[in-house]
C-alpha cells in the first residue's frame, strides 16, 4: 500500500520537531496537530500558519492516531511517499519512530523524470504540471471540503499524491523506488545569485562560490552536480 505523508515542524534547526502530520492512503486520511514540547518559531508559523496556541492542548506524536496508523502499517509491504522524504523520515526519527517499509521521494523522482522544470518545490510543480486540476476530484474521493493550502500537512499530502500519479505515467513504482535513492545530475541552479545559470558554467567562472556550496547545508543533488562539474574541469 502507498501512504502519502507530510509533516510540518516547529522550525528547521536540528532541535526542531514535528507539530503537524497528515497521511492519505487509498481511501482514508488523517490530519493532526501535536505538541512535542518545543515552541514553534515565528518564522515557521509564517509558513504553515500553526501557532503555539493551536498546539497548546494537543498530545504528543506517540499518542496520535497517525502514530498508531503508521505503527500498524510499518512493514515491507507498505511504502511511504513524500516530497523530500528524507526530511520527513528524520522528523519521524526525532519522535522515536523508525519507518521500516519502502519509500518514494517525489522530489528526487521529479528531478530525474522532468528535468526541464525551473524548480522542484511541491507548490511550483502543483502549478507547473497543473496538478490543481485534479484537486476537487481527489477531495471529493476523501470527503474533504476545505481548500488546499500550501504548507498544510494534509494539503501537501494530497498534492504529493497528485504528483505521484503524474509521475506514474513515466515510471513504475519499482523504478520510482530506485530513482528515490539515485543522485541527480542537475544542469542549472534553481536558487541563489546564479539562479537559472548552468552549474557547469558557474564551476568554471565562480569556483569559490561552487566550493562554498559544497561546505554549506545544500541539497545533496546540488553537491553531487557541483562535484561532477568541478572534477570535469580539473
Amino acid at each position: 500500500m502507498l501512504i502519502f505523508f507530510d509533516t510540518e515542524t516547529t522550525g528547521l534547526s536540528t532541535e526542531d520537531v514535528i507539530c503537524s502530520v497528515a497521511f492519505v492512503d487509498d481511501d482514508t486520511y488523517a490530519y493532526e496537530l501535536m505538541n512535542e514540547g518545543k515552541k514553534i518559531s515565528a518564522e515557521a508559523s509564517s509558513i504553515h500558519h500553526i501557532t503555539n496556541e493551536m498546539i497548546k492542548d494537543t498530545s504528543t506524536f506517540k499518542k496520535s492516531s497517525v502514530y498508531k496508523y503508521l505503527e500498524m502499517h510499518n512493514t515491507d509491504e507498505n511504502t511511504l511517499v513524500a516530497h523530500n522524504v528524507q526530511f520527513d523520515l528524520e522528523m519521524l526519527a526525532r519522535a522515536d519512530f523508525i519507518w521500516k517499509g519502502g519509500v518514494i521521494d517525489t522530489l528526487r523522482v521529479s528531478k530525474h523524470l522532468i528535468r526541464e522544470c525551473e524548480g522542484f518545490s511541491l507548490q511550483l510543480l502543483r502549478y507547473e504540471l497543473k496538478l490543481y486540476r485534479g484537486e476537487e476530484k481527489l477531495k471529493e474521493h476523501y470527503g474533504i471540503k476545505d481548500a488546499l493550502v500550501a504548507h498544510n500537512a494534509l494539503s501537501d499530502a494530497l498534492v504529493t499524491k497528485l504528483l505521484f500519479l503524474y509521475l506514474s505515467d513515466m515510471a513504475s513504482i519499482e523504478e520510482m523506488h530506485s530513482l528515490s535513492f539515485k543522485e541527480v545530475l542537475l544542469e542549472k541552479f534553481s536558487f541563489g545569485k546564479h539562479k537559472g545559470k548552468y552549474i557547469e558554467e558557474v564551476c568554471i567562472n565562480d569556483t569559490s562560490y561552487a566550493r562554498w556550496l559544497l561546505n554549506s547545508d545544500t541539497d545533496e543533488d546540488v553537491k553531487y552536480s557541483i562535484n561532477h562539474y568541478l572534477q570535469g574541469n580539473v
